[in-house]
């Protein structure tokens, strides 16, 4: 596991890498926090090996789908995602 957090703050970084390591058990992850619940990410895995980049994006979006629902999520947008097999 790599795992990179920049500006991390409430621990929503550290959520935000649980919640995609659950889903995706080989992904290496670096959040970036940015203002007002926005945050940047870059997943590796193995995973998205042959998978188009709309596919790729779809699991980790799939994977933090609880904690951008409701009425005050704690992460209210994903300002940059870059998704890559290794």
């Amino acid at each position: 596991m790599v795992l990179k957090i920049i500006g991390a703050e409430d621990g929503v970084a550290e959520r935000i890498e649980a919640a995609i390591r659950g889903a995706i058990p080989d992904a290496q992850v670096q959040v970036k926090a940015g203002g007002a619940a926005h945050f940047e990410l870059q997943v590796v895995a193995e995973a998205f090996r042959g998978k188009s980049m709309v596919q790729q994006h779809q699991l980790v979006y799939g994977a933090i789908a609880e904690l951008m629902a409701g009425g005050a999520p704690p992460v209210h947008a994903i300002d940059r995602l870059v998704t890559k097999a290794p």
